[in-house]
């Protein structure tokens, strides 16, 4: 199960509005046969891929699935019935599908045939690696993971000097997979002037995983000379903007979409956007910048996975103060990992 869930992680991003989910043929001597991950888009499922991999070798083999496998007939049948009509003798299914579509009907289907069916396995492990579709799923919002880089000193940047180097590049490559992971990344306007970033998957091979880009940004504010509107043909983006003016329809005619929302207290209305980026298939939010934006997410109990990192280099006078210390224990979450990165250090807590 272990090697299945590893196996899923392949697609992690590129699944649309599914969950990418890992399925392995296992014959009775303990070898391999056939593997699956859900395809790009979505579809196929890893169940089928699996299955024909493994041909003839799938008669009386073991399947290991990471999600329950579905049971609700669309263009093709459920993978249920599939693994039923290859033969499998036994199925070890990780974490349940909370989709009332399958909640338990696609392993009634399997043990109606006979198969001998084990849940539960590894379904922690299972249920983190697809996080997004299960937040999305039950919550109605994606999951959320908020990433800041911290100086020695607590601060996450200097006032009006844009981005600067906190960790090195070890580090960096690791916000890049990051990335890659994601569905969406998001900043707030004041990010997006101060550094004019492209927000962009740059590592050597995963070019094409850069997620859907969003600024949280009111009143359209976003430069047309920026990093982000010049290739917004290329990499989509999103502005937030509460705002309908010239600039936002230069914006729009420059290839930058629109997220039309609504204001609370002067700001975004954050609970409403997210509910909004998961009714369009938006299902693991990644958090780049800056204070206010995490903030706001903090403040709304809208954060669900924070990563830190932490550099070496001390800003002093005229840093911005990070809105979380590294050694202060943030209340309603549990750290689970701690890293290096190079010469940086790196922490992850997810709510409890």
């Amino acid at each position: 199960m272990a090697a299945a869930i590893r196996f899923s992680l392949r697609n992690l991003g590129r699944t649309a509005t599914n969950p990418s989910v890992g399925t392995l043929i296992v014959d009775d001597h303990g070898i391999i046969v056939g593997r699956g991950v859900t395809a790009v888009g979505g579809r196929p499922h890893a169940e089928p891929q699996a299955l024909a991999e493994a041909g003839e070798r799938a008669k009386g083999a073991t399947a290991y699935v990471t999600l329950e496998p579905c049971a609700h007939h669309g263009r093709t049948p459920p993978c249920a019935n599939a693994l039923v009509a290859a033969g499998i003798r036994r199925v070890v299914g990780a974490a349940a599908d909370p989709d009332p579509r399958v909640a338990g009907r696609g392993y009634a289907i399997l043990r109606d045939a006979g198969i001998d069916v084990t849940e539960g396995v590894l379904a922690t492990e299972a249920s983190d690696a697809m996080a997004g579709y299960l937040m999305r799923s039950l919550n109605k919002r994606p999951y959320v993971t908020l990433k800041l880089a911290l100086s020695a000193d607590d601060m996450i940047g200097r006032e009006g000097k844009g981005q600067l180097p906190i960790t090195g590049a070890t580090a960096r490559a690791q916000v890049q997979m990051m990335r890659a992971a994601s569905d969406a990344i998001m900043v707030g306007i004041n990010t997006a002037l101060a550094d004019d970033p492209l927000l962009t998957v740059r590592l050597s091979g995963l070019e094409g995983r850069s997620p859907i880009r969003i600024v949280l940004d009111k009143n359209s504010r976003l430069p047309l000379q920026s990093n982000l509107v010049r290739t917004a043909r290329d990499v989509p983006v999103r502005i937030a903007a509460s705002v309908d003016n010239d600039r936002r329809a230069k914006l729009e005619a420059a290839g930058v979409g629109i997220l039309a929302v609504e204001e609370f207290d002067g700001r975004i209305a954050m609970p409403e956007l997210l509910e909004d980026l998961a009714s369009q298939g938006i299902a693991n939010l990644f958090i780049e910048g800056g204070a206010a934006t995490a903030r706001a997410l903090l403040t709304d109990g809208l954060v669900d996975r924070l990563v830190l990192f932490k550099g070496a280099m001390k800003i002093g006078r005229g840093g911005i103060a990070s809105p979380i210390a590294w050694d202060t224990p943030l209340q309603g979450f549990h750290l689970t990992r701690e890293s290096r990165f190079g010469d940086d250090l790196c922490r992850e807590w997810r709510r409890d």
